[in-house]
């Protein structure tokens, strides 16, 4: 269906995309995988007609095109399910997918019309729950993802790209996204998927497309791959341990953090220890209170009832600003609307928390950034660009060096690596390992399961706002996913 060879793009003097070529098929899922800065998004930008390539040839079902706007490509059959959805919130679901072709009579938008032929694309999605007549910010994020892909089925797409469409959403939610998938290239759609999610690349997909530093790698039938040979392919070299071991001599040491009875309106009666050195995963279901338990403590959602002490001291955070006082690190699970200035440069996030509550040691910690940050292995022209255009395991790695500026002693991780390639997720580990051994304390929230059982030293598992309990090192998936759902456990799996 589409042929697109020898695809080049630069931007600014620097290629980001050089000579790259791939193929789709009429019901075929193609992965398309690779580091953050491979390239991905802006083949995809290409593809979609969002860019115009410097060099290269699209062809079309044996016709050769060329896009100058995203609309073309459209025209063309070729539609984008982007990362970052572009629905107009205030708007309904029918009129976010017809928007700019509404049916009309009478010179009126036939509004009766327009939801009948969404509540048909919806039903051959499979979709049934879903009112054409909701209001798109009333819904859930998986819910915003079927309107987006429904808006790309309405334009008669037969190629529909998906960038990272499962990273915010549930175990429940993605299976809805896999069925859609499945009814699309049943009707002979192809789809080009793009994810950092090994395991769902190797479930969905019938060929794999790896890129790096703007350069095709390889191109092999799923089949011919496994994980350690796709990762290999991605960073260039073998990750002996994608999660690393402890760093010798790291110990749990003192009592950083204590929580007795905690609660607000989010949760209730949480009570845990953390100690310097150790890493304590949380887990637990979308909902589960994870993310509010981090905000109580960080005074965000402060508690309104129980105790909290830091380093053997009763405390009461009511404020961000207090808990960075207090030496409290939050890294947020929404680095581009929460932890970062988009548009400052890398240099300016970096000072972002100490200019504003330690003024007095933005001399001492500017001298220090460019270190921190070429220990992360950040790629970037300079500290002077801006943080928009570095790619999103680079952005995330400014969120940390702007947190480690201030020496925390706990740093409270929600999400800390979602979104981001696995070279720079095990940047990631590596930090967090470092950290802890100087004696930092870290809580993570993570919803990656192997995630939490590979880097945890223990883990706590919410449930309703609440602990429903704790589990050793190298427990299992089911483990956790037992005391996160209130299931039983089978003989074999206990």
């Amino acid at each position: 269906m589409l042929t697109a060879s020898g695809m080049t793009k630069s931007f600014l003097g620097h290629t980001v995309l050089a000579d790259v070529s791939i193929e789709m098929f009429p019901g075929r899922v193609h992965g398309l995988v690779g580091e953050n800065g491979a390239g991905k998004s802006t083949l995809m930008k290409l593809l979609a007609g969002v860019h115009q390539p410097d060099s290269g040839r699209l062809v079309i079902d044996g016709e050769e095109r060329t896009f100058s706007h995203p609309v073309q490509a459209q025209h063309a059959g070729v539609s984008t399910v982007f990362q970052e959805f572009n629905l107009l919130p205030e708007r309904t679901v029918a009129e976010n997918i017809w928007i700019g072709r509404e049916p009309r009579r009478g010179g009126l938008v036939d509004t009766g019309r327009m939801r009948r032929d969404t509540a048909e694309l919806l039903e051959g999605l499979g979709v049934q729950a879903l009112d054409p007549a909701t209001v798109v910010r009333s819904l859930s994020v998986a819910e915003q993802q079927v309107v987006e892909i429904a808006k790309a089925v309405s334009h008669d797409a037969r190629i529909i790209s998906m960038d990272e469409p499962t990273a915010a959403l549930a175990d429940h939610e993605v299976e809805l996204l896999y069925s859609i998938i499945a009814r699309l290239t049943g009707r002979g759609v192809a789809i080009l998927y793009v994810s950092h999610r090994l395991k769902e690349i190797f479930r969905l997909c019938d060929e794999i497309t790896v890129l790096k530093d703007g350069r095709l790698v390889t191109h092999q039938p799923t089949t011919e791959l496994d994980e350690a040979s796709l990762v290999r392919h991605m960073v260039g070299r073998s990750i002996e341990s994608f999660f690393p071991d402890p760093l010798p001599g790291t110990e749990p040491g003192e009592t950083r953090l204590v929580l007795e009875g905690v609660g607000n309106g989010y949760v209730d009666d949480v009570t845990l220890t953390l100690r310097a050195g150790e890493i304590v995963g949380l887990a637990g279901l979308q909902g589960s209170g994870r993310t509010e338990l981090l905000e109580g403590v960080f005074g965000v959602q402060p508690f309104t009832r129980g105790r909290m002490e830091l380093d053997g001291r009763d405390t009461h955070v009511r404020s961000a600003r207090a808990a960075v006082r207090q030496r409290l690190a939050f890294i947020t699970e929404d680095r581009k609307a929460k932890g970062l200035a988009l548009n400052q440069s890398i240099l300016d996030n970096a000072l972002g928390v100490v200019r504003a509550v330690f003024p007095g040691t933005t001399e001492r910690s500017r001298k220090e950034v460019p270190g921190v940050l070429s220990s992360l292995e950040v790629s970037a022209r300079g500290l002077d660009q801006e943080v928009q255009y570095l790619s999103g395991g680079n952005q995330q790695k400014v969120v940390l060096t702007r947190w480690l500026s201030i020496a925390p002693r706990v740093v409270l991780m929600d999400e800390p690596t979602r979104g981001i390639d696995v070279g720079a997720k095990h940047a990631v580990y590596e930090l967090m390992r470092r950290l802890v051994a100087d004696g930092v304390a870290i809580l993570m929230v993570s919803s990656e399961l192997p995630e939490v059982i590979g880097m945890s030293d223990r883990i706590l598992v919410m449930r309703d706002g609440r602990l429903a309990g704790e589990l050793p090192p190298g427990s299992t998936e089911e483990q956790v996913l037992a005391l996160a759902t209130g299931a039983e456990l089978t003989e074999d799996v206990a």
